[in-house]
């Protein structure tokens, strides 16, 4: 019972900042645009993020999809906070690094997910025996 709450609200909250942020995305906000032209992938990588962004929150929405949703959403949101430590900064144009803390919250959400449901994972027993884990 206590998983399957903790699970419900990590992939719940992962999923809705990923879903709110696509509106932006898709309708080319300026300051999506402002930076994704920082990173250099305007216009493409701004929608191949956001349909990344779409599939890994579909993903983490139904049960037997979490693991790839997570491990999905873990990597496009490590590019994500990449990019703001390296290129952009914490704070995008005077938003007091809200877009900063929402990457970080999705990229937490998503690695205890990963965690949590490792064993979806195809060859995680092949992995765990490889590693020596229990």
């Amino acid at each position: 019972m206590k998983k399957s709450i903790l699970s419900w609200t990590l992939r719940g909250i992962a999923a809705v900042i990923m879903l709110q942020t696509l509106f932006f995305k898709f309708t080319a906000s300026s300051e999506s645009v402002y930076i994704f032209t920082q990173v250099g992938l305007e216009p493409v990588g701004r929608i191949g993020i956001g349909i990344a962004e779409l599939i890994a929150s579909i993903l983490l929405l139904y049960p037997r999809t979490i693991i790839f949703g997570a491990l999905l959403g873990a990597g496009v949101i490590s590019g994500a906070l990449m990019f703001h430590l390296t290129r952009l900064g914490i704070v995008i144009m005077n938003d007091g690094g809200q877009l900063f803390y929402y990457a970080v919250i999705v990229e937490i959400c998503c690695i205890v997910l990963i965690w949590m449901y490792k064993e979806q994972f195809p060859y995680w027993d092949s992995v765990r025996l490889k590693l020596n884990l229990k």
